[in-house]
């Protein structure tokens, strides 16, 4: 077993949603994470297809949707933000520290506010890295692009930060950029086992964050591989993790207990939008009952192992049974 980090579990130990997220003998609404999409430049709303009542939200009609998410008991949000303007190796992330900023300020300690760092949103590409002249990943500048944008959601008040992008050794550099700039105390909720997968259709449209050219199958793991897999976790767990996530949910229930018994940390599972557009629609074909299907993923994904559930059906939880 892998032994935490300096700071690692004092993070964990330090706010009421933390400790209630890690509960190992509850299962209820404070275990799971509802996803939540903010559009630079946008005014209302737009359902995200396929999704059911997801929607892509601008800043103010995000805090209006939080609020009536907080008022039905979700307490963990996780952030992607979406900006308006793209570029291939000089980012930008105001629009992540502005937003953070803005729901901090309405929400305060209320909730608890993960907030998701990758580039694939904020690239002309679409891919999840700087990449060079020849179109290869350029690890250096993409390390710190990853770990100036945790920084600058840390410092806008965001209480954890989640790295998506499956880069080797981010982990590591971020952490060290944010105990640099102060932020000893937010803790790094890690993607690390992240397939390359069909089921994330509708979560790009959603974060406008398609790849466009190629595919992610050269820095995502092949869903083949399993000692790939764990060993990506014991990587991620080895830098500095907090906490591990894997993803898609339902395709990597052999992996939850056996990355959590190596690691010792919690492993949670993003039940990822294709798995949820897919109960949607066999409920729009009346071929299931929305509710009681997503309550039996949720339960299987627990009985798995896993600390904490990323779903987009979070805000559901209490009309679940869930409390």
């Amino acid at each position: 077993m892998i032994t935490a980090a300096p700071w690692s579990r004092l993070r964990l130990r330090r706010t009421e949603h933390l400790r209630d997220l890690l509960a190992e003998t509850t299962f209820g609404s404070a275990q799971l994470i509802q996803p939540v999409f903010v559009v630079e430049d946008l005014i209302g709303s737009e359902p995200v297809p396929g999704l059911g009542d997801t929607a892509r939200h601008g800043r103010a009609a995000a805090l209006e949707s939080m609020a009536r998410d907080l008022a039905a008991g979700v307490r963990h949000f996780i952030l992607f933000p979406v900006p308006s303007s793209k570029g291939t190796r000089a980012l930008s992330f105001s629009h992540v520290a502005s937003t953070v900023e803005a729901i901090k300020r309405e929400f305060g300690d209320a909730l608890h506010l993960w907030v998701d760092i990758c580039l694939c949103s904020s690239t002309t590409h679409g891919h999840c890295a700087i990449l060079d002249d020849e179109g290869a990943i350029d690890l250096d500048a993409t390390l710190e692009a990853l770990a100036q944008a945790a920084v600058d959601a840390a410092s806008a008040g965001a209480d954890g930060v989640s790295p998506s992008d499956m880069m080797d050794g981010r982990v590591a550099h971020i952490r060290a950029a944010l105990d640099a700039a102060g932020h000893r105390q937010v803790p790094i909720m890690s993607y690390s086992t992240k397939f390359a997968s069909q089921f994330y259709g509708p979560f790009r449209g959603a974060a406008d964050s398609a790849p466009q050219h190629g595919n992610r199958r050269h820095y995502q793991i092949d869903v083949r591989a399993r000692r790939d897999a764990i060993a990506s976790s014991i990587r991620c767990a080895d830098e500095g993790a907090d906490l591990l996530m894997v993803k898609p949910a339902m395709t990597s229930l052999d992996l939850i207990g056996p990355i959590g018994e190596i690691t010792g940390l919690g492993v949670g599972a993003y039940q990822v939008s294709g798995e949820y557009a897919s109960l949607v629609a066999l409920a729009e074909k009346g071929f299931a009952e929305f509710d009681a299907a997503l309550l039996e993923t949720l339960h299987v994904l627990r009985r798995a192992g896993a600390a904490f559930i990323i779903t987009y059906g979070a805000r559901r939880a209490r009309a679940l049974g869930l409390s």
